[in-house]
């Protein structure tokens, strides 16, 4: 395991990790929201993707990258951290592998530096739009309810949200490792941070249709926060774009099925589907 850290817009310091072959194909993970480069140890571990270059950034205000506050709602920013990241690493042309608003985040990037520099990317669970009624719709009540006690700076009460989030995230219970494993680097990010990210208005849609490169759309059927109705969106907005349910799956299929995943990975990364 390598580390680096990279200087994002504004110059904030951005914590990143790399693994694999360093002549391989790049893959760049962009985790969810309040997640960090942790919640792709089964892709980091996996033997499967040993030959790719594997790259794994904290997004600003997450895991060990920087948590100032008021620097979470502008695009460009976001790009401009994304965009650092593949410049200062030299990823040539890497794959974009978003989970849930890791997807958003893409979007952000490819608003402002378009696909030229990737060779594809996969939507995992994702959402690619937020603060709309049409973002709205494709996120579940339950997890909306949530949102008071994850933005609350009382720490038993955004302790128990983050809790309740991470049971939601799996179709079969986590065992007890994998829960407070999950849960800890949750408890990273500040509330500030969280609240941030779904203050924007942000829809992506436009992006998406105008993209000359290949998709892979993830979804699990048993997702209880983000519908699979975002997913089969997705997959008619992009021009090129495959979609891929995996039944008994929740919201993190690279997590409960990471052979499956890894592998539609590893055939993407090569350019064989």
């Amino acid at each position: 395991m390598r580390e680096h850290t990279v200087k994002g817009g504004g110059g904030l310091r951005l914590h990143v990790i790399e693994a694999g072959d360093p002549e391989g194909p790049p893959v760049l993970f962009l985790h969810g929201f309040s997640q960090c480069r942790l919640s792709w140890r089964r892709q980091f571990e996996s033997d499967v993707l040993r030959d790719l270059r594997l790259v794994a950034m904290d997004f600003r205000g997450h895991g060990l990258s920087e948590k100032p506050t008021g620097v979470y709602r502008d695009s460009g920013i976001w790009a401009q951290d994304v965009h650092a990241v593949i410049e200062t690493l030299s990823l040539a042309r890497p794959v974009l592998c978003a989970h849930a608003y890791g997807g958003v985040v893409t979007g952000d990037y490819l608003r402002f530096h378009g696909d030229a520099g990737i060779k594809a990317i996969v939507l995992n669970g994702a959402i690619t739009k937020v603060g709309t009624q049409a973002a709205t719709e494709f996120i579940s009540p339950e997890f909306r309810a949530l949102a008071p006690g994850l933005f609350s700076n009382a720490v038993d009460e955004s302790t128990r949200a983050l809790a309740e989030f991470m049971r939601m995230c799996t179709h079969a219970e986590l065992p007890p490792s994998d829960f407070y494993f999950f849960l800890g680097y949750n408890t990273m990010v500040p509330p500030y941070v969280r609240e941030d990210l779904f203050s924007r208005t942000v829809d992506n849609d436009d992006v998406l249709g105008g993209l000359g490169i290949p998709a892979l759309v993830v979804h699990g059927e048993n997702d209880h926060c983000v519908f699979s109705a975002a997913a089969e969106h997705h997959s008619k907005v992009l021009p090129n774009a495959r979609l891929s349910l995996y039944e008994d799956t929740g919201h993190v299929p690279h997590w409960e099925r990471p052979e499956r995943f890894n592998r539609e990975l590893l055939q993407l990364t090569l350019g064989s589907i």
